[in-house]
C-alpha cells in the first residue's frame, strides 16, 4: 500500500497543492508554522476521518474558503484508487472513490495509517480519552464496519445520558429508559469485544516494539480495562469478564451492571458503566507508566503503541483483513523528540516499510538510513530537493 499523490484544495494552509509522493522514504522539511503537519493530516484523514490534532473539521478548512477537498492516489494490492473528501462547514462531508460518489464512510479501510507524533505522549500520560481514542482506530483499521456501531453508541449515549438528566425530576414510568438500555448495551457489548480482541493481539507487537526502542527498559505491558469489572459501590462487585466472551455476554452483563446502577445514574445524570469510560492500562514492569515512568520511558512506550499498531496491521489476517493490508507509517516531528538511541532504534525499525513519510523542521534530525525523496516547504510552497 503506497500513497502516489496528494492534492488539496483549501485545506488549511493551502488553496492548493498537488505533491507526487516517489520514495519508500519521503521526508518533509520545514520550518514550524511552514505546514508540514497539514500535509499528512490529510493523508492520514483520509485513512480515518479524524484528525490527529483537532477534535473538528472546521479548523481543517482555509479561512475564508466554503470547502475544503483531499484527494489522494493509493496504490494497492496491483491497483489504483483514487479517494476524495469535502468538507464543507455546516453540511455532511461528500466523498468519491474512483468517478463514483460514495459515502465518507467507505474510504475507511481502503488506506491504513499509522501517525505518530509529539501529541501521543498524551496516551501514556494523558487522560483515559486519548487511550479509547487509540484503541477505538485500532479497532476501526481492523474492521471498518465498527465504524458505524461506534458513531451508533456515541448517538444512544448521548440519549441516554440526557434522559438520565431528566429522570431524577421525573415521575412514575421509565420505560423508555428500559429500551436506551437495551440499544446501549447491545452495542457496548460489540466495542467491548472488538477493543479486547485487539488489545490482546496489539499487546505482544507493543512488547516487541518496546524491546526494541529501549533494550534496557524492562517490559511494557498493556491491558484493556473495563467498567464491567470494576464499580462505584464496593458491596456489589462485579465478576471478571471471561477471556473468551463474546459481544452477546458482555451485553448480558453491561445491562445487568447498568440496571444495577440506575439509582446513582439518575442521581448523578449520567452513565456509569459501558465501553466510554473503559481505559487502557499501560504498565512498565509491575508499575504503571502514568505518574511513574520518565520522559523518555514514556516516548519509548507511546512510539511502542505506534510501531506495535503498525506490525499487527501489518500482519492482519483476520476476516475484515485489508489486501496488501501494510500501513503507511507517518512519523509527525518526532525525530527531534528522541535521543540518538532512540532515534537510531526507530531507523532500524523502519528499514523494511513500504512507505514512511516523515515531517521535520532540520533535515539533520532524520537518522541518514532514512534517506530518500526529500521534499522542502519555504514561504508555503512545496517543492522536491534534490
Amino acid at each position: 500500500m503506497r500513497v502516489t499523490q496528494l492534492s488539496l484544495a483549501d485545506f488549511r494552509s493551502y488553496p492548493e497543492l498537488t505533491i507526487a509522493l516517489t520514495g519508500a522514504v519521503t521526508t518533509i522539511v520545514g520550518r514550524n508554522g511552514e505546514g508540514k503537519t497539514n500535509i499528512v493530516e490529510a493523508i492520514r484523514y483520509l485513512s480515518t476521518l479524524s484528525s490527529h490534532r483537532v477534535a473538528t473539521d472546521a479548523p481543517l478548512i482555509r479561512f475564508g474558503a466554503e470547502r475544503a477537498v483531499v484527494q489522494a492516489r493509493v496504490d494497492k494490492a496491483g491497483r489504483s484508487l483514487m479517494m476524495e473528501i469535502t468538507l464543507t462547514p455546516g453540511k455532511a462531508n461528500t466523498a468519491r472513490i474512483n468517478r463514483g460518489s460514495a459515502r465518507p464512510r467507505e474510504l475507511l479501510g481502503i488506506l491504513r495509517t499509522v501517525v505518530f507524533a509529539p501529541e501521543d505522549l498524551a496516551l501514556v500520560k494523558g487522560e483515559p480519552g486519548g487511550r479509547r481514542a487509540f484503541m477505538d482506530e485500532l479497532c476501526v483499521a481492523l474492521s471498518p464496519r465498527l465504524a458505524g456501531d461506534m458513531a451508533d453508541y456515541d448517538r444512544v449515549l448521548r440519549q441516554r445520558s440526557s434522559m438520565l438528566k431528566s429522570a431524577k425530576h421525573a415521575r412514575g414510568d421509565l420505560t423508555t429508559l428500559d429500551i436506551w438500555d437495551e440499544k446501549l448495551a447491545s452495542l457496548g457489548g460489540v466495542i467491548v469485544a472488538a477493543r479486547r480482541r485487539a488489545v490482546a493481539a496489539l499487546a505482544p507487537h507493543v512488547a516487541r516494539a518496546y524491546a526494541d526502542v529501549a533494550p534496557s527498559g524492562g517490559d511494557c505491558v498493556i491491558e484493556y480495562t473495563t467498567s464491567l469489572e470494576t464499580d462505584p459501590d464496593p458491596a456489589a462487585p462485579p465478576a471478571p469478564l471471561p477471556a473468551d466472551a463474546d459481544a452477546d455476554h458482555i451485553a448480558e452483563v453491561l445491562l445487568s451492571r447498568l440496571q444495577h446502577l440506575r439509582p446513582k445514574e439518575i442521581e448523578r445524570g449520567v452513565s456509569l458503566a459501558g465501553p466510554h469510560r473503559d481505559d487502557l492500562t499501560i504498565r512498565l514492569g509491575e508499575m504503571p507508566a502514568k505518574g511513574y515512568a520518565s520522559h523518555g520511558e514514556s516516548w519509548s512506550c507511546a512510539l511502542a503503541l505506534r510501531l506495535g499498531s503498525y506490525d499487527l496491521l501489518t500482519a492482519d489476517e483476520g476476516p475484515d483483513a485489508a489486501e496488501d493490508g501494510e500501513p503507511v507509517l507517518i512519523l509527525d516531528d518526532v525525530f527531534a523528540e528522541l535521543d540518538a538511541g532512540r532515534r537510531d532504534a526507530l531507523a532500524a525499525r523502519l528499514a523494511n516499510a513500504r512507505q514512511v513519510i516523515i515531517t521535520a523542521a532540520v533535515a539533520d534530525d532524520v537518522p541518514s538510513r532514512l534517506e530518500g525523496q526529500t521534499l522542502q516547504i519555504v514561504d508555503g510552497e512545496v517543492a522536491e530537493r534534490g
